[in-house]
C-alpha cells in the first residue's frame, strides 16, 4: 500500500527527530475533527437560540475535550522531546526543551 503524507513522520528540522505525538497522530486528528464538529454544533445552538445552560454545557464539554488533547500532547512532548534532549550530551538543548515544556504548562493552567 503506498504511503500518504499523513503516514510520513513529522521531523523537527532543528532537532532531526520525530515529534512525540507521531505514533498517535491519526488518533489526535480524529479527536480534533470531533472537537471541530462540537464547535460547529455550539454555533448552531446559538444560531437556533437554544437554552443558555445547554450551550454552556456543550462549551464545557468542548473545553474538556481540548484539555484532554493538550494534556496528551504535553505528555508525548515530555516522554519524547524532553527526555531525548535530557539524554543527549547537549545540556543547552535539554534546558531549552524543559523551558518550552514549563511555558506550555503555564499557558495550559491560565
Amino acid at each position: 500500500m503506498p504511503s500518504t503524507p499523513d503516514d510520513q513522520p513529522e521531523l523537527d528540522a532543528s532537532q532531526g527527530h520525530q515529534h512525540g505525538y507521531i505514533t498517535d497522530k491519526r488518533r489526535y486528528l480524529n479527536r480534533l475533527k470531533r472537537i471541530e464538529g462540537q464547535a460547529r454544533g455550539i454555533s448552531k445552538m446559538v444560531e437556533e437560540e437554544k437554552y443558555c445552560i445547554d450551550i454552556l454545557t456543550q462549551i464545557s464539554a468542548l473545553n474538556s475535550a481540548l484539555q484532554a488533547v493538550a494534556l496528551g500532547l504535553l505528555d508525548d512532548h515530555l516522554k519524547h522531546c524532553v527526555l531525548d534532549a535530557a539524554r543527549s550530551d547537549d545540556e543547552e538543548a535539554a534546558d531549552v526543551k524543559i523551558k518550552e515544556a514549563s511555558a506550555a504548562i503555564a499557558r495550559l493552567v491560565r
